[in-house]
Order: structure tokens, then sequence, then C-alpha cells
């Protein structure tokens, strides 16, 4: 595609290596929240998963969590090992993930990043996902999503 972002097109590539389907989709650039990308989309905010990076002691850590949940730190951290989960930093994310705050896909990095899923996800027949940059995110399945990622569920509350 023309004109199009080199994330977008890194993702798409990534993607593809995978064996991924799905449709990638450009956003209206008002769309950086999920219930806005929902709204966009024409779907529930709950069909949005959310790549959330975190900070575990250095480690990242990567939560794709359903648009209408929070993750509560406290109850996630021992949950998937780790002693404590905070906000990472902008620097700490494009560091681990190569992409920016709000448009971090869940595949695509520069090294592998240890994944879980919000089982919460599975509601739903097609879920969005960040497709690499802010703008764009991509159709696909709860369980093509875990194929993609090698994540493990967890309760994010």
């Amino acid at each position: 595609m023309t004109g199009e972002h080199p994330a977008i097109t890194s993702f798409r590539d990534e993607l593809t290596r995978r064996g991924g389907g799905g449709e990638v989709v450009i956003l209206p650039e008002s769309a950086h929240t999920a219930a806005l990308a929902a709204a966009a989309l024409g779907c529930e905010v709950g069909a949005i998963a959310n790549s959330l990076l975190f900070d575990a002691d250095g480690a990242p850590v990567l939560i794709l969590t359903s648009g209408a949940h929070r993750v509560d730190t406290a109850a996630v951290a021992p949950r998937v090992g780790v002693a404590g989960l905070r906000r990472a930093s902008p620097d700490f994310v494009r560091e681990h993930t190569g992409q920016v705050i709000g448009g971090v896909s869940p595949i695509d990095h520069p090294a592998p990043v240890p994944t879980w899923i919000d089982p919460w996800l599975r509601q739903h027949p097609v879920v969005w996902a960040a497709a690499g940059h802010p703008a764009a995110v991509f159709s696909t399945t709860y369980d093509e999503l875990r194929a993609l990622t090698g994540a493990t569920e967890v309760e994010v509350g």
C-alpha cells in the first residue's frame, strides 16, 4: 500500500508470516480510546483487545484485555508470576515493542514478550486489536489471537 506507515506495513508482514488473517483498518485520528474505536468499527467496546504493556521490574509483560475491562495490577501480578506490575513509560514501550503507546500490537515486537489474554474476549466472534500504529487495527478471533501470540489466559480483574 503506497503511503502506508512503516509500522503498519511491518505489522502486516508479521501477521502474514504467522499465518494470521483478518482485515487491517485505518481508523479516524479521533479514535484513540477503546470506546471511540468501537464506535468507529460498529462493535461493542468489549470486542476491542487492548494491548497493554506493563513493566515488571524491568521486564515487559503484555496483557491483551477487553476494552470493557481495566487491569487490576495488584491482582494480576501474582497470577502472571511477577512481584508487581506498573504502567510502562513511553520509552519502555517503544524499546520492548518497537511501537508507540496507543498502537501496540499483540505481535511484531523486536523480541518475544510474555503475553497473557483476558478470556472475556472469547465472547466476541470478532475482536479488534492494534496493528502497530495508533490509527490501525485488525480483525481476528479469540482463538487466532491466542495462537498468534502464544498468550496464556488470565483473569484481569
